[in-house]
């Protein structure tokens, strides 16, 4: 990770390794750099994290495969409308970051965790809803969902510890959670763009997102001093980020940091960029309140008096970036 600013603005990249090793040294050092970065960036890079290259690279061919296919071929793997956005293919230009009208210069696929049949939480998820074409695209996206799916829980465990929390503190709390996997497709940028970006400033809504890097500039942070910090994705490297629902639950102790996709300049801007983020979401039923241990004489509580369950909190945002309608009798008509 790099930035053209300074060095503070870099966001740091951590070994997992040392969490999952027993030495009494390594893993309190992860623990405290981990926390340190989330306090200070919002975002952190983890190495080593276990993985496999050709995972990735499976999962990227697969979601590239995809968005070549004709429109009318990409369609066919939309999802009801009273689903939103959160499962399967979203046309280009429909979604757009909350509170601004212009909509992003992207499509996207989400895919969520399978249901098991037998377990009625499971049962409750929106179900996923697979292409035709290309033939692998289940079986790579759903094992790179898998794998990203086990990291976070890695995290998570970090993050708890960080915070003073018993290490298993989130495991009872995102085993029905709706995560969503997310290969996006930005296309070549051709002529006037009406004020859009790729993706508009915005902070992502859930937990923590990984996000596997595409090897292409133009992510961008938004630093505690007001600039904007190209981030530059690093081989082998996954980025972590604080959601809202995090930085909501910690009273803002952890940062869910804005951050956007800017238009790049050539020769980038005039071909495709892909990109695939995990989102980890609570069970919906979870209520979002301020920690106790993230609540103090000098840190009072800026959410007292406005619980809110996860699932209500995420379909507001849903709303709100026009991805479900406020009304859900318009998506049964």
């Amino acid at each position: 990770m790099t930035s053209p600013s300074s060095s503070s603005d870099r966001v740091p990249v951590l070994d997992i390794r040392l969490f999952d090793q027993p030495s009494p040294e390594s893993r309190p050092r992860f623990v405290d750099e981990l926390g340190a970065a989330l306090r200070e960036h919002g975002f952190v890079g983890l190495a080593h994290h276990g993985v496999p290259d050709e995972l990735v690279a499976a999962a990227y061919r697969a979601a590239g495969s995809f968005f070549e296919l004709p429109l009318a071929q990409r369609r066919r793997a939309r999802a009801p409308r009273e689903v939103g956005g959160n499962r399967g293919y979203t046309d280009f230009g429909i979604e757009h970051a909350k509170d601004n009208a212009a909509p992003d210069l992207k499509e996207f696929f989400q895919i969520g965790r399978e249901r098991a049949p037998g377990t009625v939480q499971m049962r409750a998820l929106p179900a996923n809803v697979w292409p035709e074409e290309p033939a692998d695209f289940r079986a790579s996206t759903y094992a790179l969902f898998q794998a990203l799916e086990a990291l976070s829980r890695r995290v998570l465990r970090a993050v708890a510890l960080h915070l003073g929390l018993p290490e298993e503190f989130f495991a009872d709390k995102v085993d029905h959670g709706d995560d969503v996997l997310r290969p996006i497709h930005y296309p070549p940028i051709r002529g006037a763009v009406g004020g859009s970006v790729r993706s508009a400033a915005h902070e992502d809504i859930n937990l923590i997102t990984l996000l596997v890097g595409s090897g292409e500039p133009g992510l961008e942070i938004l630093s505690k001093r007001g600039d904007w910090v190209p981030v530059d994705t690093i081989p082998g490297v996954i980025l972590c980020n604080v959601g809202d629902i995090l930085q909501r639950l910690t009273n803002h102790a952890l940062r869910s940091t804005t951050h956007r996709v800017v238009n790049p300049p050539a020769p980038w801007g005039a071909r495709s960029r892909y990109s695939i983020p995990y989102f980890v979401h609570p069970n919906p039923e979870l209520v979002i309140e301020s920690l106790p241990q993230c609540v103090s004489a000098t840190r009072p509580d800026r959410y007292a008096g406005q619980a809110i369950t996860a699932g209500e909190f995420l379909r507001q945002r849903l709303v709100a970036i026009g991805l479900v309608d406020d009304d859900p009798r318009k998506g049964a008509a």
